[in-house]
């Protein structure tokens, strides 16, 4: 714990202002909660009426104390606030938890806390719990554990709080941020850094103020070896930010939060209850190495089912060797299924023993990374209290195996709640009550031991500076761009009929003719394509300056190579992230189907390639239908080269490309754009 915040969770004392001796109301939980701490600390109620609160008597202010708290919990009206918090920074207090909302001149308020060298937790917040410390100084109930909990909406946070508790899990710290006018979610993030209790982290965030240093704290937690799962809003066409590239219409706030995650090594969800399920894989347990599952089931239907809902979520279910195949066979009665998913075929009910020695079987081989056991296991016991006892032996056989090897095993049980899962739970053998929740929360394991493995957060390189003109509509764009390497066609700058017949005697036809200073060309009829000769081009350019004006129109050679496949490659400064990449199926369906991959700029060669292997799209690269394979290394190249631009230059707002045509002998630009703010 950073000395810095032990005032907030380890508080030597602590007065509640606004203690209340009635139930329904927040003084009274904030009361009844910091009293219950009193062994280790020594707690203060305060309440201008002087009620006694739980047999114990309250002052009527701050300066009747016997002493200056180190906490001072504000729970009093909003038109109060800025007064007692005046008084207490008088007296020396150094912390305060803000539950009361709406506060005039917070801003204000936070400026006062810290010139006195105070800090300050919310205001607007659900409050603080810390299980190790005996504080709960929130409304709520809280079931000590391993999972910490940092989130900017008390209602959601305490609802992950009763999840965990529910799930077996508990909670460690539970956080409560609030407006965060002082002290951010990123900061409590740290401290939970060197806090042992806490196992793993779930964090909901609405907004990100400091993007590069949140991704900085979560890699720091993963380092830690404390997972952390991320919820947060943005996914949805209301959240997304409007911008004049297609790269801004394309990257929704989730798919920043999900590149950052990837960075630090942290995983997405969607709901509080993925949140839950998925933290039961990682408390205490070994992620999984790979993709390939084993299943096994006493049922046919549950194998099946399982197989189906594994690949929907990105894992494999691949067929055992003949040599494993054949030892199960021995094994199991002849109408057992051998090949993967394995049908027990009653040998689970003859013998509870058989769950033990198949799964460790599998676990000891080479050939799965994980074991998903479905069905009817952990409800033996519930049903039949005389196989409690055996039941519970097969899952200590379960959690000794999963340790011995190092490979997770997943349980889906259709019992809800009986001793044998409780038992899985204590020893860590996570146990779901869906297979969707399994299959579900088993692939993002996977991919989080990938992130583990690979994610980085990006070096910042050093700023650079245009010099010259600043680049201005598409040939600004193409000199910058091919100062990084990235190839275009040969083009010619026409501003009469008389330049396009010279220039497309210079050029190699067919030709595109360009309205060079418009960005969305295509929107407004700014492109031609496939003119076969001077004739043709000037013709098109009579037509297009008589409808778009005089300007800087761009006669260019078409690429016309064969198998060619279009790509967008854009870089934009996200507001909380600064500088973000992204690649994705192109050209002008390229918001149509929204295949595209986001990561945080600058990335190297190999996040490159991943972010290309991650498109739907890839195969289209890797060569579709017996067409020759794109050159990947160039499409890479170019992610590259824009991601250094939108990191490098920090006037730059965003830069594009649109689309990079990526043929079996190299990429080519065809259209660019670069906005920015030059004064």
């Amino acid at each position: 714990m950073t000395d810095g915040l032990r005032v907030f969770f380890d508080p030597r004392s602590v007065a509640v202002v606004g203690a209340s001796g009635d139930p329904s109301k927040w003084g009274y939980w904030l009361a009844r909660g910091a009293l219950r701490g009193s062994d280790r600390r020594r707690v203060h109620l305060v309440n201008h009426r002087r009620a006694v609160i739980e047999g114990t008597s309250s002052a009527a202010s701050l300066r009747d104390l016997p002493e200056v708290p180190e906490l001072v919990v504000l729970s009093t009206p909003a038109e109060t606030v800025p007064a007692v918090v005046d008084e207490a920074l008088e007296l020396g207090v150094p912390g305060f938890l803000g539950i009361t909302a709406g506060i005039e001149g917070e801003a204000d308020l936070a400026t006062r806390i810290r010139a006195a060298g105070s800090r300050i937790i919310g205001p607007n917040c659900l409050g603080l719990f810390d299980a190790t410390t005996t504080l709960e100084l929130a409304w709520g109930t809280f079931a000590p554990g391993c999972l910490g909990v940092v989130s900017q909406s008390g209602q959601l946070g305490l609802e992950l709080a009763g999840l965990a508790a529910r799930a077996g899990l508990g909670v460690s710290r539970f956080v409560s941020v609030g407006n965060q006018i002082d002290v951010t979610a990123t900061e409590a993030l740290e401290d939970l850094v060197g806090h042992a209790a806490t196992k793993a982290v779930v964090v909901y965030l609405e907004g990100f103020a400091d993007g590069r240093g949140f991704v900085a704290t979560l890699d720091r937690l993963r380092e830690a070896g404390k997972p952390v799962i991320v919820l947060t809003v943005g996914a949805s066409e209301a959240s997304r930010a409007a911008a004049r590239s297609h790269t801004g219409a394309l990257t929704a706030t989730a798919a920043v939060v999900d590149a950052a995650c990837r960075a630090a090594g942290a995983i997405l969800v969607e709901t509080p209850a993925q949140a839950i399920d998925l933290a039961h894989l990682l408390v205490g347990n070994p992620l999984p190495q790979g993709r390939r599952v084993a299943v096994v089931s006493d049922s046919g239907g549950h194998g099946a089912i399982a197989a189906d809902v594994l690949a929907r979520n990105g894992l494999t279910v691949p067929r055992l060797s003949e040599a494993i195949a054949s030892d199960l066979r021995n094994q199991l009665p002849s109408g057992a299924a051998v090949a993967n998913p394995i049908d027990l075929a009653g040998a689970g009910e003859q013998d509870l023993g058989t769950y033990a020695r198949v799964v460790e079987q599998l676990l000891q081989s080479s050939e799965v990374d994980a074991v998903l056991l479905s069905g009817y296991f952990g409800s033996y016991g519930a049903d039949t209290p005389a196989l409690v006892e055996r039941e519970l032996e097969v899952v200590k056989s379960l959690a000794g195996a999963q340790r011995e090897t190092g490979r997770p095993i997943v349980v889906h049980s259709m019992c809800t709640d009986s001793l044998a899962v409780d038992s899985m739970r204590a020893l860590a053998v996570p146990t779901l009550h869906t297979i969707d929740a399994a299959a579900r929360s088993l692939g993002l394991a996977a991919e989080l031991s990938d992130r583990g493995r690979t994610g980085r957060p990006p070096q910042q390189p050093e700023h650079a500076t245009i010099t010259g003109t600043p680049p201005s509509g598409y040939l600004g764009a193409l000199d910058l761009l091919a100062s990084e390497d990235i190839v275009f066609c040969s083009v010619h700058v026409v501003e009469n009929v008389d330049q396009v017949v010279a220039a497309a005697h210079l050029l190699t036809a067919p030709y595109a003719l360009k309205a060079g200073w418009i960005d969305h060309k295509s929107d407004v009829g700014g492109v031609v394509l496939d003119l076969p000769d001077a004739d043709t081009a000037a013709a098109a350019f009579t037509e297009m300056e008589d409808r778009l004006g005089p300007g800087a129109y761009v006669l260019e050679e078409m690429d016309t190579r064969p198998g060619v496949v279009e790509l967008i490659v854009g870089g934009h400064m996200d507001p909380s992230f600064g500088p973000v990449v992204l690649v994705g199926l192109g050209g002008v369906t390229a918001e149509l189907y929204r295949d595209t991959q986001t990561a945080l700029a600058p990335v190297s060669i190999v996040e490159a390639h991943g972010m290309l292997r991650r498109l739907h799209g890839h195969v289209l690269l890797e060569g579709w239908r017996g067409r020759p394979a794109a050159d990947i290394d160039a499409a890479a190249r170019a992610v590259v080269a824009v991601s250094r631009i939108i990191a490098e230059y920090p006037h730059i707002q965003e830069c594009e490309i649109n689309p990079l045509r990526v043929a079996p002998d190299g990429a080519i630009a065809v259209d660019a754009l670069v906005v920015g703010q030059w004064s």
